[in-house]
């Protein structure tokens, strides 16, 4: 009976481990702090925020290739394939610069009708850019084919991350007040709004849209699970501390958070009609951003080495320092 019990027990914890582990640790170097990233399918490169600099990274090549230099406090890229085009949020200059995808080339840089420009998403069904402007709490839409700008609208206070359903919506999570909001790309402006709680500070945000549903990453250590049809929340699975990124596997079914605070990525998936946390990945400490390619079923963040807290005046530490030419992207996967 014992025996019986006990390999039901290691049977359980084998089913609930996905596979995946850190695959490798593609070196970037330089200094200054980070943000998002994005990553571009077709040409396989990486886009990340380092600083006023976007470092340009190839995946199968394991190596920098380029930069985007002179940006204003960069916060997010958006990759519009489909155009040719990126789109990087300069959030000291409320502006947002425009390059080729191939080249790397700058083509324009677009002053953005609000304040401090944050998270940027493209919406593939209207070509439009779509920017979360943080200070003035609102959006800018950006014409993607030719670079004008379509309208700042409202939609809530310290606007996040987006996600779009390729159909001509966004979600975005309110971190203020715990809340999410559907825009519709074509309009421009809000359609619903709706509460996350007891999610707490959302941040980063997934989407499964064949199964319609949000995956909002949140301060408190969950993350909230929203039905679309309804935009009410379903579930809250518990997941590692100091998250600012979410991301979403298609053909796995899997959600993913992106912990810094521990250092952990916690794997989300559907269980018996049930989401729960199902795997815990140790990552590194401060890769709280993630970006996830649907055609290689990789995840990537953004991360660097840590040396001893700095003493401060009062006699207590204060934060760890980053260590000179440590910043690096990490590859997670099976």
């Amino acid at each position: 009976m014992k025996k019986t019990v006990l390999f039901a027990l290691v049977a359980a914890v084998a089913f609930s481990a996905e596979g995946y582990k850190i695959l490798n640790k593609i070196k970037v170097g330089g200094t200054g702090g980070w943000d998002y990233l994005s990553v571009d399918p077709v040409t396989q490169r990486i886009f990340a925020s380092h600083g006023g600099i976007v470092e340009v990274v190839d995946i199968k090549a394991g190596k920098p290739i380029g930069q985007i230099t002179q940006l204003h406090g960069v916060h997010g890229i958006a990759v519009a394939s489909d155009v040719g085009k990126g789109f990087i949020s300069n959030g000291q200059s409320n502006s947002v610069t425009i390059f080729d995808l191939k080249t790397l080339e700058k083509t324009g840089e677009p002053a953005v009708g609000g304040q401090n420009p944050d998270a940027i998403c493209y919406e593939p069904k209207t070509q439009r850019i779509f920017t979360m402007n943080g200070r003035s709490n609102d959006s800018t839409a950006i014409n993607a084919k030719n670079n004008e700008i379509i309208a700042t609208f409202p939609i809530g206070e310290k606007p996040e991350n987006c996600a779009m359903d390729g159909a001509g919506k966004l979600y975005v999570n309110i971190e203020n007040s715990s809340e999410i909001v559907e825009i519709d790309a074509a309009k421009p402006g809000v359609t619903r709004r709706a509460s996350l709680a007891p999610c707490e500070g959302p941040s980063g945000i997934a989407i499964d849209v064949k199964n319609k549903k949000l995956f909002s990453v949140c301060s408190n250590k969950m993350m909230a699970v929203t039905d679309i049809a309804t935009m009410k929340v379903i579930a809250t699975p518990a997941v590692g501390a100091g998250t600012d990124g979410a991301g979403f596997d298609a053909a796995a079914g899997l959600a993913f958070s992106s912990n810094g605070g521990d250092g952990t990525m916690t794997i989300v998936k559907l269980v018996n009609g049930k989401y729960e946390a199902v795997d815990t990945v140790p990552t590194a400490r401060g890769a709280r951003t993630m970006t996830v390619d649907q055609t290689t079923h990789r995840i990537y963040m953004l991360a660097a080495e840590y040396g001893p807290a700095a003493e401060g005046k009062d006699g207590k530490k204060g934060r760890p320092t980053v260590l000179p030419d440590s910043f690096h992207v990490l590859v997670i996967g099976k």
